[in-house]
């Protein structure tokens, strides 16, 4: 498939979030070719955006390399990635395209990092989490590290994830029975699921909240060289009841058929945020460095909506990567682009407060 330099990829294009990716990248003046594994619902959202459309399994190497050949870049939104990474990342080495994904998930960012001589060798950009996760925290990480050089220590806070897409709850279920994870010393420690609780002030008020596994344990240390890294999230009680009961019961729900089950019943069930619920959403995240002694800064980042977020800063990166912004090798979002693709969206505001 012969395209010009400004082709790129979209797959997974028909998923909650790809769709969101794809209707703002029509308004965008942007035309991504839209691909997937199902033909039926592929061809509805090309026909509604008119824009061309390549049924393809990421089980098919073959068929991904003739869809990547001669595309800049790929934006990889079909999840759970740790399901879906492989495949394409050896398409992209394979025909010289960038890699772009909106993961969140800790092993899938260690194992892309793991392949920087590949992308290296190849000239390619690998480039996980430019969505919610991780682009608004890397920021935050980064921020509070410049303001604090000598930090040892990360905190992460997250609040306003109470709606979630299909996709981002089928990957919960992928996860549920394993440990959590946070960073010791540069090293990633498995620690029992919601083992730890902190209360936090993300403007109202201290709210409980509970650690989790969120990517940025895995990367705000490449993009800080901060070697102490937690990441928590403000949940209800009944969500903290739940991880208690899973830290015991965990092991039955990881097995196949359970798990099969219960996705079935999600992709069925979960719709995603309606567009009322996108457009009132507020995401807000605390960050707080520590270094030796009683040294240490903090602050808040508010920003739209997850879905929305992600849906503008993915494609912030994906035009500016179109614009030659790249980096050889696996990179995070803040070492390629700084603050920019984040603060120029509207709802994003940073406040300082220690």
């Amino acid at each position: 498939m012969m395209q010009n330099e400004q082709t790129w990829v979209l797959y997974g294009a028909y998923g909650y979030t790809g769709t969101l990716i794809a209707r703002r990248a029509r308004q965008l003046g942007l035309r991504p070719i839209l691909a997937g594994r199902d033909p039926d619902r592929l061809a509805q959202l090309a026909t509604e955006l008119a824009l061309p459309s390549v049924v393809c399994d990421l089980d098919d190497p073959r068929g991904l390399r003739t869809l990547l050949e001669g595309a800049q870049l790929v934006l990889n939104c079909a999840g759970p990635f740790e399901h879906t990474y492989k495949s394409m990342i050896d398409a992209c080495l394979a025909t010289g395209t960038h890699y772009l994904d909106i993961t969140g998930e800790i092993p899938v960012f260690e194992r892309i990092a793991a392949r920087d001589a590949d992308a290296m060798a190849a000239r390619i950009m690998l480039l996980p989490g430019v969505g919610f996760d991780i682009v608004p925290s890397d920021y935050l990480s980064c921020y509070l590290k410049t303001r604090l050089p000598s930090a040892q220590r990360l905190v992460i806070a997250l609040k306003g994830l109470a709606e979630v897409s299909p996709g981002t709850a089928v990957t919960a279920l992928e996860y549920i029975g394993r440990n959590g994870k946070v960073r010791r010393n540069g090293s990633l420690v498995e620690v029992p699921l919601g083992w730890k609780s902190r209360s936090f002030d993300f403007g109202s008020g201290m709210e409980p909240a509970v650690i989790v596994p969120w990517g940025d344990v895995a990367t705000a240390y490449y993009t800080t060289g901060i070697g102490n890294i937690e990441v928590y999230a403000a949940v209800p009680a009944a969500v903290r009841r739940a991880m208690a009961l899973l830290r015991f019961g965990g092991r039955l729900l990881r097995r196949t058929w359970i798990r099969s089950l219960l996705t079935a019943v999600v992709r069925r069930s979960v719709k995603g945020p309606s567009e009322k619920q996108r457009a009132d959403g507020l995401a807000v995240l605390y960050g707080e460095a520590r270094g030796a002694g009683d040294l240490g800064a903090s602050a808040l980042l508010r920003c739209p909506d997850a879905y929305t977020l992600t849906a503008h800063v993915s494609l912030n990166i994906v035009s500016g990567v179109l614009g030659g912004r790249t980096k050889p090798g696996f990179q995070t979002p803040f070492r390629v682009f700084g603050g920019d693709i984040l603060l120029d969206i509207p709802g994003v505001e940073i406040e300082d407060l220690e």
